[in-house]
């Protein structure tokens, strides 16, 4: 099987990454984290406030509507595409909800109807709890709940829950009390319970007992998405290292020289090359187990790699002023989202039980 991007996937990539270094390079990176940055209208941002015109122009350009069929409007790819895509959003630390949006555009609904051009931003509360990224600035909440996905206005959901503190400067994020994501105390909702009202619809769940076969699927893509951010962000931090390590001598040579350096920037390589073949599967085969894999080590790559690059670069990799304690504190975020290490070594688990009780 022969598992090479085509011609058309090598240009959706490239394009991305061209779209991004021209709409948010470096410069717009460090004025969202310093608190700098300016709206699209012009005015000031506060609080990691989203840029609604680079939102909607990710959303023209069809970030958002790769999945979407063509007769909805939409590019009508895949999910291996959709991984590419977002592959180069976590390179560039891209802020934003970006794949509880791109799950969204795929959902019928009124509240969802401008996701797919950028129109609508939608964030996304998880049934496993986690913190709810970019509350602010959201329109609508995806609520993943364990018998229906439902999507809630967003100052409604605000009502109940509480800024907390963030890591990660360039992402927000809100606490909800536990009852929430149970979903019965939502007012005025979209409620989809049926697999049939998402994009994709042919597709057979397998949901558990008392769990929305839709859900599951729409948990399993939206850890897919994330792990393809992180094996951006572990990519990234490769270059980082290396060009780094090119250009800052000692001792008369460059550090890349020294035997401890190489090696470091060796083993960020491998973790980086073995995450994306194992991500790249995944949005292939589409399968439990190699989701949970793809995000186990998509995020120990991120995490990882971002840790490497601050020895390589040394103390000045610490600094504010240096981008890469921006990759780890994003990793550390991603890696609690949608698919914690617990639960995909879980998932890996049950999956070689099934095998051997087959075998049996």
């Amino acid at each position: 099987m022969d598992f090479q991007l085509t011609d058309d996937q090598r240009a959706l990539r490239t394009g991305m990454r061209e779209l991004l270094e021209r709409r948010f390079p470096r410069t717009r990176l460090r004025a969202v984290v310093d608190g700098d940055a300016e709206r699209g209208d012009g005015g000031a941002a506060r609080g990691g406030e989203l840029d609604r015109a680079l939102w909607r122009e990710l959303g023209a350009a069809g970030l958002f509507a790769l999945r979407v069929p063509e007769s909805a409007g939409g590019v009508g790819l895949g999910l291996p595409e959709v991984v590419l895509a977002f592959e180069e959003a976590g390179r560039a630390l891209l802020p934003g909800p970006l794949v509880a949006t791109e799950l969204a555009a795929g959902l019928s609904g009124s509240l969802t109807a401008g996701a797919a051009r950028g129109e609508t931003v939608v964030t996304a509360l998880d049934e496993g709890g986690a913190p709810v990224e970019h509350l602010a600035s959201a329109d609508v909440v995806l609520a993943l709940g364990p018998m229906a996905v439902e999507v809630i206005p967003a100052e409604e959901a605000a009502r109940s829950a509480a800024p907390m503190r963030s890591v990660d400067p360039a992402t927000p994020l809100h606490r909800t009390p536990p009852s929430r994501t149970r979903l019965d105390q939502a007012g005025r909702t979209d409620r989809m319970d049926q697999p049939g009202q998402a994009h994709q619809a042919d597709r057979t769940d397998q949901a558990g007992p008392g769990r929305s076969g839709l859900t599951v699927r729409l948990r399993r893509e939206a850890a897919l998405l994330t792990a393809a951010q992180q094996l951006g962000s572990a990519s990234r931090t490769v270059e980082l290292a290396v060009d780094h390590a090119k250009h800052r001598t000692q001792f008369g040579r460059p550090i890349g020289a020294f035997q401890a350096v190489q090696h470091l920037c060796a083993q960020m390589l491998v973790r980086a090359e073995s995450a994306r073949s194992v991500v790249y599967a995944a949005a292939v085969t589409e399968d439990p187990g190699d989701i949970a894999a793809a995000k186990l080590l998509a995020d120990e790559a991120a995490v990882r790699n971002a840790r490497d690059c601050l020895q390589v670069h040394g103390g000045m990799g610490f600094t504010w002023e240096a981008d890469v304690h921006l990759h780890l504190k994003r990793a550390w975020v991603r890696a609690g989202q949608w698919q914690s290490a617990a639960e995909g070594e879980e998932e890996l688990a049950a999956g070689l039980v099934s095998t051997v009780e087959t075998c049996l």
